[in-house]
């Protein structure tokens, strides 16, 4: 295969334009054992004639930390961390920090992987360097992505997937140590052990959120249950969601239940933010361009959405999975406290007793058998009604298809 023009022009000149990083080969080490040594940023980074990345000499890398970032256009979790990555790492180079990303391709095709490289602020191996990425993957033993190998200036691998800190902390993880690590969680639970509603919603700065026809003080919700619903106009689950979030949240109004829902915007515009809050009939956290949202979002370690967190009357988190417990047990859920989900799934396994240990079903060819998390149940979406389900479900043993129980029907109506 010949080599691409621009790369033959860039060795010529001694640099590349642009953001790409040439990458043809990794230097096998010496020794009967060649992964069992560290490597050097002099070995893993190099080509045929010399050593460059981009327009910045090798040794301008130099003492610098090194993120591998492993991802593809095509795979939603490589989007979504893309600009948290992003975010960090403009962060870093603000304050002079040593670090650098290199963006290590999985995508399909060439233009896929200039689509996706086009939003990155980081160079990149050549997308025509398949040795070299193959290399690479091997060399980290990358099965899955996204992936972040961090590797300190000696080459030696500081963390073996930074994704999760990222996320959870952003440019605080710099540099990656276990050492930082460990302050990072060591702080994140003293933030969490003295957390109340206030504390919560200080990060905008206000005291106060927006109800449909004036502000609503913080301090009015304290002895409460809040949910604080992250979503977005636009966004097809979230849509979905918060229909079902709105019948419940006025079914617990009507019981006169101590409950309120608070709208924490992940709109990329004001537009869809108004258009969100009028969809919703609780109160909102104020537009700010994402600021206190973003902030909200890490704090919580909010990944995706539609998410609901559930804060109690204490001002203490009851859980992030509120949107599961919503979609499983509907309004019966609240206060989404361990002991009442305890007390629902008891109640689960003794209804389940009233079923049938299998039956036909009118939407499948099989025979359906009883299954529950003991006996190889576990998270679901039903087949027939296309919710949520764990745990106790009719399950073909053949292909996987599952159902509700409540939603088993055999030849001649609904099972009992």
């Amino acid at each position: 295969m010949g080599r691409e023009p621009e790369m033959e022009e860039a060795r010529e000149n001694g640099g590349v334009g642009g953001s790409v990083l040439p990458l043809a080969s990794l230097i096998s080490p010496t020794g009967n054992e060649p992964y069992m040594v560290q490597w050097s940023m002099n070995n893993l980074i190099k080509t045929q004639r010399k050593v460059y990345f981009s327009q910045v000499q090798i040794s301008e890398l130099e003492g610098k930390i090194i993120g591998l970032y492993f991802a593809a256009n095509w795979y939603p979790k490589c989007e979504v961390f893309t600009p948290a990555l992003t975010a960090a790492y403009h962060q870093l180079k603000e304050h002079g920090a040593g670090f650098e990303v290199i963006f290590v391709s999985c995508d399909e095709n060439r233009l896929s992987f200039e689509r996706f490289h086009r939003a990155m602020p980081w160079p990149a191996v050549p997308f025509g360097d398949i040795g070299c990425k193959k290399r690479l993957s091997e060399r980290f033993q990358v099965e899955g992505i996204p992936r972040l190998v961090v590797l300190a200036p000696n080459g030696e691998v500081v963390q073996p997937d930074a994704v999760e800190l990222v996320h959870r902390y952003g440019d605080r993880a710099f540099p990656f140590t276990s050492a930082r690590v460990a302050e990072l969680e060591a702080d994140e639970q003293r933030k969490f052990a003295s957390q109340t509603l206030e504390k919560i919603f200080s990060v905008n700065g206000k005291d106060y959120v927006n109800g449909s026809q004036e502000q609503v003080p913080i301090s009015s919700l304290v002895g409460k249950t809040v949910g604080l619903y992250f979503s977005a106009h636009r966004c097809a689950p979230c849509i979905k969601f918060t229909a079902k979030l709105a019948a419940i949240y006025s079914n617990l109004k009507g019981k006169a239940e101590d409950f309120e829902i608070i709208y924490i915007p992940m709109d990329k515009e004001e537009d869809g933010y108004l258009r969100s809050c009028s969809d919703m009939p609780w109160l909102a956290l104020p537009y700010d361009d994402g600021a206190s949202s973003g902030a909200l979002a890490r704090y919580f370690d909010v990944r995706e959405i539609p998410t609901l967190v559930v804060v109690g009357p204490d001002g203490k988190t009851v859980t992030r999975e509120g949107r599961n417990l919503v979609n499983l047990y509907f309004d019966m859920a609240f206060p989404f406290t361990d002991e009442q989900i305890r007390l629902l799934q008891e109640m689960e396994d003794e209804d389940a007793k009233g079923y049938p240990p299998s039956l036909r079903h009118t939407g499948h060819r099989h025979e359906l058998s009883i299954v529950s998390d003991k006996s190889g149940g576990g998270p679901y979406i039903c087949c027939e009604c296309d919710e949520q389900g764990l745990g106790w479900a009719y399950q073909c043993i053949a292909c996987g298809y599952e159902i509700h129980l409540r939603c088993g029907r055999d030849m001649e109506g609904r099972a009992e």
